[in-house]
């Protein structure tokens, strides 16, 4: 079993039996939370744990994120702790973690431009689970499956 994941609170966990061919996607698992008077979502480290613990993956492909232009100051933030959340997490259950820079996981995977173009290559590397890329808000489940997919082939 690999495990998957685009991290943020958009993102989300793709568990891959590379044996049964058997895909399973959890979005990312979030509270909601009120910070200086305004609702923000934030990844549980709880329910991420308990999600991992739940399909025992052998092995991890965690996307290499770094700052990207343009984002502010807070949500930068908000996103490195996610990203330090799972890496904790994942030391804390001892999987082994694989980094991989979008970059390389798009061109090695063939994705055409864009969010759309991850979720119609998720939906052709799995046909059987199209229905999971269907809408334009499952792109963060597309890159995690299609991770998934390359981490199968290392």
């Amino acid at each position: 079993m690999i495990l998957a994941i685009d991290p943020g609170a958009k993102g989300a966990l793709a568990f891959f039996d590379m044996e049964k061919g058997v895909l399973n996607i959890v979005d990312c698992p979030t509270v909601e939370v009120v910070r200086g008077g305004k609702k923000k979502s934030e990844i549980s480290a709880q329910m991420v744990a308990s999600v991992i613990r739940e399909f025992k993956p052998s092995r991890v492909v965690l996307e290499k994120v770094g700052a990207m232009p343009g984002q502010g100051v807070s949500s930068m933030y908000q996103f490195g702790r996610g990203v330090g959340m799972y890496e904790g997490v994942l030391a804390a259950l001892q999987v082994p973690v694989t980094y991989v820079t979008p970059q390389a996981w798009q061109k090695e995977m063939n994705v055409r431009g864009g969010k759309d173009g991850s979720r119609a290559r998720a939906a052709e590397c799995y046909p059987a689970y199209a229905s999971l890329f269907a809408k334009k808000k499952d792109d963060g489940r597309a890159d995690a499956a299609l991770m998934a997919f390359w981490g199968a082939t290392r």
